[in-house]
């Protein structure tokens, strides 16, 4: 088929997370008709690959979260840090990255297994991480009660610029006071106070 690049350099382009060797086979399929052999697209995201790894671009296709997706080149990553620190009012908290991570390396797990490991409450570090789809619920416990167990998304995936969860540190990469669990704080703090070096009261979270 003519121009089969450039049709899938516009899916992997549209998209706002990794699209999937699946997801783009499944739509060509269903728009021109014809199934195409998973060596051709492929050799197709190769040749597009290639392309853009030339130092006159800024961005690149990578291989992340399972799929394919357009980012910026590592040499720019300061540039697009100040335009997002500039126009991003709120960021992740401690609290809620604390959260996260337990449920990234324990999953799937229930809120009550969260809580026994932090110590506190994760009900509102666990909403907010659902309202942002970095975790999803993907069914309930055989324990008492059958609660429900949760798990990261493809969005964390992207979110982290993962691969596949095997590019998680391993836990005894970790070595310093800074990656131990604990400290409680809001879910977003204002990243201007991180800019001015005030502290931010933390607020406890809720039930």
């Amino acid at each position: 088929m003519d121009h089969l690049v450039q049709h899938i350099e516009s899916l992997i382009f549209t998209t706002d997370h990794s699209i999937s060797l699946e997801e783009i086979d499944s739509v060509l399929e269903e728009a021109f008709g014809l199934n195409f052999p998973d060596e051709q697209i492929i050799e197709a995201i190769e040749e597009l690959r290639e392309r853009y790894a030339a130092p006159g671009y800024a961005f690149e296709i990578v291989e992340i979260g399972g799929g394919y997706q357009f980012l910026t080149k590592g040499a720019y990553h300061n540039t697009v840090g100040v335009f997002l620190r500039q126009t991003t009012h709120k960021r992740l908290s401690r609290s809620a990255l604390e959260t996260l991570s337990i449920v990234a390396y324990r999953q799937p797990v229930t809120k009550s297994e969260l809580e026994a490991i932090r110590g506190v409450s994760c009900d509102y570090a666990m909403q907010k991480l659902l309202e942002k789809e970095l975790v999803i619920i993907v069914g309930r416990s055989e324990g008492p009660g059958r609660p429900l167990l949760y798990a990261t998304s493809e969005k964390f995936m992207d979110y982290f610029g993962l691969k596949s969860m095997d590019d998680l540190p391993k836990p005894k990469e970790f070595s310093n006071l800074e990656n131990a669990i604990g400290e409680h704080a809001p879910i977003e703090e204002d990243i201007e106070n991180y800019r001015s070096g005030a502290a931010t009261p933390g607020k406890q979270e809720e039930e």
